[in-house]
């Protein structure tokens, strides 16, 4: 692989965290083209050449360590989705403060092994612990069970429903060191 410590930005006991590499290319294309995964994530599949022009930005340098992280197994360097903290937007688009949002995309066959559970534990010790913030937030559409039980595992707590043209839930996590 294309990659050395230095791009590791976090572990845990199966996965690796990491900038993207141009490998990875295959298999983020797949994931954006899957049905299953995208369905709470925009709803469509992308086409290959969508996912591609996607793909490019991932490529980009994190620089102040929140965003999504090429998610990889340990035992063999397979990407197997994108996961991390990213910052929390307000309506505006502007950022909140010392706050970030917790998201994990799994590809399909990586499904109901735990991994996104595992990832979400590690992000929100770094989040928590490594980055200071002072909350986390969650945002899953309704329909999402899988996501909504693992927020639920991860001490999560429902702050609200937003409906419109798609309904979300609204989790939120504080730090309880704030």
């Amino acid at each position: 692989m294309n990659y050395n410590s230095t791009s590791i930005i976090l572990s845990s006991s199966r996965l690796l965290f990491r900038q993207h590499i141009p490998e990875d290319i295959n298999a983020y294309c797949t994931m954006e083209m899957d049905t299953d995964v995208r369905r709470y994530v925009g709803g469509q599949p992308r086409s290959r050449e969508d996912a591609q022009q996607r793909f490019t930005s991932a490529l980009q340098p994190v620089t102040d360590r929140l965003g999504m992280w090429a998610t990889v197994l340990k035992e063999d360097s397979q990407y197997i989705g994108r996961c991390g903290i990213y910052p929390h937007f307000n309506h505006d688009g502007s950022t909140v403060p010392e706050e970030g949002t917790l998201a994990f995309y799994i590809a399909r066959p990586y499904w109901g092994q735990g991994f996104a559970t595992e990832a979400g534990q590690a992000f929100i010790e770094f989040g928590f612990n490594e980055l200071k913030l002072k909350r986390i937030v969650a945002h899953v559409q309704a329909g999402n069970e899988a996501s909504v039980h693992i927020l639920k595992k991860l001490g999560f707590e429902l702050k609200s429903t937003e409906v419109a043209h798609r309904t979300f839930y609204h989790f939120q996590l504080k730090n309880p060191v704030t």
